[in-house]
Parts: structure tokens; C-alpha cells; sequence
């Protein structure tokens, strides 16, 4: 179900430095963070969602999170906007 709501988004932000960005402008309805992905990096954009009330939905595999956007490596994060 998670990886759908990638596939179906109108437009996506992917990677960490993108969503941290995306989220700090306001246009994020929901952020997919893998649980297989190093806490270093998904740490920040997890307290960044967190404080700005914006869904997270944790998600099981970055390999399949990163295909699920169109890319042939692994994604730790992904920012979807539907607006």
C-alpha cells in the first residue's frame, strides 16, 4: 500500500537533502522513510516532519522505496506532494 502511494503521487521529492528542503517550503502532505535506511540520515528528516505536522509512513525496504520512484537505487527517504 505505502509503495502505491509513490507511485501515484503527482510529484515526489527523493533523498534527504530534497525533502528537507521540500518540507522547510511547506508543499509536503506525506514523508516515506525506509526502516532499513541508516538513522543518521533519516533522523533529521523524521524531527523536520515531526515538528511541521507532516505524516511519516515508515516503510520496510529502500530498495523498494527507490523503485517505487523511478530509480534504480535505493531511497531512504521520499517526499510526496499531491497538491
Amino acid at each position: 500500500m505505502s509503495y502505491e502511494k509513490v507511485l501515484q503521487a503527482k510529484s515526489i521529492f527523493v533523498g534527504t537533502k530534497q525533502t528537507v528542503r521540500a518540507i522547510k517550503t511547506g508543499n509536503i502532505n506525506e514523508v516515506m522513510i525506509a526502516t532499513d535506511a541508516d538513522p543518521r540520515l533519516t533522523s533529521q528528516v523524521a524531527n523536520i516532519a515531526k515538528e511541521n505536522k507532516i505524516p511519516i509512513t515508515y516503510v520496510d525496504s529502500k530498495k523498494k522505496l527507490g523503485k517505487a520512484c523511478g530509480i534504480n537505487v535505493g531511497s531512504a527517504v521520499v517526499a510526496i506532494i499531491n497538491k
